[in-house]
C-alpha cells in the first residue's frame, strides 16, 4: 500500500551551499526522508493488515509508528519548500505585518525563533505557525516529529533541529546552523502558507 511518495527538492542538492552542504542536503533528503515515508506507509500496511486479520494487540505501536512518520514526512516537505537559494533577507507584505502584529518587529521574531530551536531538549523542530483561533502567529518546538504540537495551529516556517539536518556542516553548535538558516529562508513560500491558512480558516469559522 503506498500512499505516500518521496517528493524531489524543489533544487539541486548543493543550492544552499555554502550554508547548507551538498552532502547534507543528499543523506538528509535521499536516507532520512526517505525512512520517514517508507515507514508511514509500512505502518499504513501493517494497520490494514491487523483489521484484516481481526488482530489489533499491536494497534498502540502501529499507531505511534504512523504518527512518527507521518510527522517525518510533513515535515521535511515543508522544510524543502521553506528553503531556497535565492532566500533570505526579510518578509514583506501581509507576512511581515503579521509578524510584527504577533511578535513586535521581524528582529523580535527572529530571537524568540532562534532561542526555540537552539533550546530544544533532544531532537525535534522549531515552528513558526498560524494559530487558526486567535488570528495570530505562534512559535513552539516540535518534539521528535510530532510531539508538542498545539491544536488548530498551521505550520508555515519550520526548522530541523535534528542533528543529522547539520551536524557535517556545523557540529553541536545549533546557533551557526540557525543563523545560517535566515539566508535560506523563503519567505514567499511562508506567505503563501499564510494566505492559504487564513483562507481556510475563514471557510471553517463562516461555513
Amino acid at each position: 500500500m503506498t500512499l505516500y511518495t518521496l517528493p524531489e527538492l524543489p533544487y539541486d542538492y548543493a543550492a544552499l551551499e555554502p550554508h547548507i552542504s551538498g552532502k547534507i542536503m543528499e543523506l538528509h533528503h535521499d536516507k532520512h526522508h526517505a525512512a520517514y515515508v517508507a515507514g508511514v506507509n509500512a505502518a499504513h500496511e501493517n494497520l490494514a493488515a491487523a483489521r484484516e486479520a481481526g488482530d489489533l494487540s499491536k494497534i498502540n505501536q502501529f499507531s505511534k509508528d504512523l504518527a512518527f512518520n507521518l510527522g517525518g514526512h510533513t515535515n521535511h516537505s515543508i522544510f524543502w519548500k521553506n528553503l531556497s537559494p535565492n532566500g533570505g533577507g526579510e518578509p514583506e507584505g501581509e507576512l511581515l505585518e503579521a509578524i510584527k502584529d504577533s511578535f513586535g518587529s521581524f528582529e523580535a521574531f527572529k530571537k524568540h525563533f532562534t532561542a526555540a530551536a537552539t533550546g530544544i531538549q533532544g531532537s525535534g523542530w522549531a515552528v513558526l505557525a498560524f494559530d487558526t483561533l486567535s488570528g495570530k502567529l505562534t512559535i513552539f518546538q516540535l518534539f521528535d516529529q510530532q510531539g508538542n504540537i498545539p491544536p488548530v495551529t498551521i505550520p508555515l516556517f519550520i526548522v530541523d533541529m535534528w542533528e543529522h539536518a547539520f551536524y557535517l556542516d556545523y557540529l553541536n553548535v545549533k546557533a551557526d546552523y540557525v543563523n545560517a538558516i535566515w539566508n535560506l529562508a523563503n519567505w514567499e513560500d511562508v506567505a503563501s502558507r499564510l494566505r492559504e491558512a487564513q483562507e481556510n480558516a475563514s471557510k471553517l469559522i463562516l461555513g
